[in-house]
């Protein structure tokens, strides 16, 4: 990939993941002040269904997939993803919960050795060890741990069965499609939560926040699906650790929260695997690219 083309690729994977964390701005705004998660979430998946569903392309040919037990099984995760970093969000600072969430690589790369039987690099499982490490000095396992991060582990732990369910079905069906499901499954699956449990009074503030959580979820995914048109997964992966300065800043310029110094040593340490893997990834399609000629 030339470096124009890396740079709008960059750009667009930043956009996103900047738009995600807007979302869970407004989502820890209303979680930290009282309103249950789940009902969040729930809210989320639904208009963001509503938003997407006119550019997804869906057809009625595709409509049985919805029922495939393997989209079904991918929709649950992330559904139940996003409703434990919401509940983290709602006592946690926001760079600390994205760090703890970054656990998810990790749990990827241990099921996919055991379920789909890849041998990872060598190189690429120190730089995984790296941002394990990192994301233990964020969550400070037994020095300091608070529920609030268990909740983000929890959530990171979703997350890495969601991205290994992705890899086995993206072969089959339409990266729209993909999105499109994950949102339609997860407002089914918590609309029973989101109708039996507390409603809070309404009003233009709250309904600003709805939006922008849903907003934000649903162009952050939209962008992340138009960027993986243009790259391979394992190019756009590591970008997705430019998640971290746009939390930190957010939690900062919003909450007033910055990270203590452990945390943020984590948080580099974080980083340093997302861009060491980016390093990694470009150096190999290089040298495919080389075999090839």
């Amino acid at each position: 990939m030339r470096g124009i083309e890396l740079a709008g690729l960059i750009a667009t994977v930043f956009g996103a993941v900047t738009c995600v964390v807007i979302g869970d701005t407004a989502g820890k705004l209303m979680t930290s002040s009282g309103i249950d998660p789940v009902w969040v979430a729930w809210t989320r998946f639904g208009l963001a269904a509503l938003v997407l569903l006119p550019f997804s392309g869906l057809t009625r040919a595709e409509l049985p997939r919805l029922l495939d037990w393997r989209v079904v099984l991918r929709g649950f995760f992330i559904a139940a993803g996003i409703s434990c970093i919401l509940t983290a969000l709602r006592t946690e600072p926001l760079a600390n919960v994205f760090g703890a969430f970054f656990i998810g690589p990790v749990v990827a790369y241990v099921l996919a050795i055991l379920f789909l039987g890849e041998r990872p690099a060598p190189l690429r499982s120190l730089l995984l060890a790296v941002g394990f490490a990192g994301v233990m000095l964020v969550v400070k396992p037994g020095f300091g741990a608070t529920i609030g991060m268990a909740f983000a582990l929890t959530a990171g732990t979703f997350y890495g069965a969601y991205l290994v369910m992705t890899r086995v079905v993206s072969g089959q069906v339409r990266p729209r499609f993909l999105l499109l499901s994950q949102l339609l499954l997860g407002t089914a699956m918590l609309t029973p939560f989101g109708l039996g449990g507390d409603w809070p009074g309404m009003n233009w503030g709250l309904a600003g926040l709805v939006a922008i959580s849903a907003g934000g979820s649903a162009m952050g995914n939209f962008l992340l699906v138009m960027a993986s048109r243009r790259a391979e997964a394992s190019l756009i992966a590591p970008l997705v650790y430019s998640q971290l300065l746009s939390a930190m800043v957010l939690g900062a310029l919003v909450f007033g929260d910055w990270p203590d110094v452990w945390a943020l040593a984590g948080l580099a340490l974080i980083a340093l695997s997302g861009v060491g893997s980016l390093l990694v990834s470009q150096r190999q399609a290089r040298l495919a690219g080389q075999g090839a000629a």
